[in-house]
């Protein structure tokens, strides 16, 4: 008799831990896993939301691959944003969380004065910001201006218009910052007492104890930026729209342009497809790469 009892209170919890999981599984299979599958089978289609689907097989693939010159265009444009921003907001995170985690006053509020960036920075608000602070006439160069310093046009010159764009992102270092801080807290301080003892200065201790102490959060950083990275949109479309003579033709400009301008929304997903494919193909090489540099303390590692 309690036997019965105690497998039907169970199944009462069963049916309660259901319940408040349902708003996740409901918005998981509606926003996430339909759509990805609808954007899979339209990748195949000629779609274009103003007629019904028509199946033109690999069609949309091989077009984008060996036609659309914009395609190698925005994947080079996107490549050098990632490869220029990442490492350079991690080394600007590192070192912010180096300065926050010593023991001084207010310190609290500087770190949450450090992670506002992170919050603001992806809005449409801050990108026209940023488009008036350097803009030809802008307050960048009105300041350099009253030192006598010439300045450029940072968004219309194909030199600088990129560089310009991926420094927005830079300055979203928060949640990264976060991460090195936490993890400079677990650092055992025993092992920078025996670095002094064995006379290691502390530029020595930062290559050989806090470094190989921190490299599984630097993986998780750089495989999360890295992602975000290529999924940028919001700066350079806002900023700049991919020019001048687009070298800001970021990615996910070219998916928006054929998705919501063009109404190629079989293109589209045939394009967001590629960049699944390109993102996945590179989070692989980066894990497999890390067994040779991300170090961890019971010596174990990500298979």
């Amino acid at each position: 008799m309690k036997t019965s009892v105690k497998k039907k209170v169970n199944k009462q919890y069963e049916y309660v831990g259901l319940l408040f999981i349902a708003p996740w599984i409901v918005g998981f299979l509606v926003f996430q896993l339909y759509p990805l599958i609808s954007s899979f089978i339209y990748s195949f289609t000629n779609y274009s939301m103003l007629n019904t689907p028509g199946f033109v097989g690999l069609k949309n693939y091989k077009d984008i691959l060996t036609v659309d010159p914009n395609f190698w265009q925005s994947l080079k444009v996107t490549l050098i944003y990632v490869v220029f921003s990442v490492p350079f907001k991690l080394i600007i995170a590192l070192l912010i969380a180096m300065i926050l985690n010593i023991k001084m006053k207010l310190v609290g509020f500087f770190r949450t004065l450090y992670y506002l960036p992170s919050i603001m920075g992806g809005s449409v608000a801050i990108a026209v910001l940023w488009r008036f602070l350097f803009m030809k006439d802008g307050f960048l160069n009105k300041l350099l201006a009253t030192i006598h310093i010439q300045g450029t046009d940072w968004l219309g010159d194909t030199r600088f218009s990129l560089f310009t764009i991926s420094l927005l992102t830079v300055w979203q270092f928060g949640s990264s910052m976060v991460l090195f801080l936490a993890g400079l807290k677990q650092i055992p301080e025993e092992l920078y007492e025996a670095g002094r003892m064995d006379g290691a200065t502390k530029v020595r201790m930062f290559f050989t104890i806090t470094i190989p102490m921190l490299t599984p959060i630097v993986l998780f950083n750089i495989v999360i930026q890295m992602i975000n990275a290529f999924q940028d949109f919001t700066a350079a479309f806002v900023i700049t729209n991919g020019g001048p003579a687009n070298s800001t033709y970021l990615y996910g400009i070219m998916l928006y342009q054929n998705a919501f301008q063009y109404f190629k929304m079989g293109y589209a997903s045939a394009l967001s497809w590629i960049l699944f494919v390109i993102i996945i193909a590179l989070t692989a090489l980066i894990f497999k790469s890390s067994s040779s540099w991300a170090h961890y303390e019971d010596g174990g590692g990500i298979i």
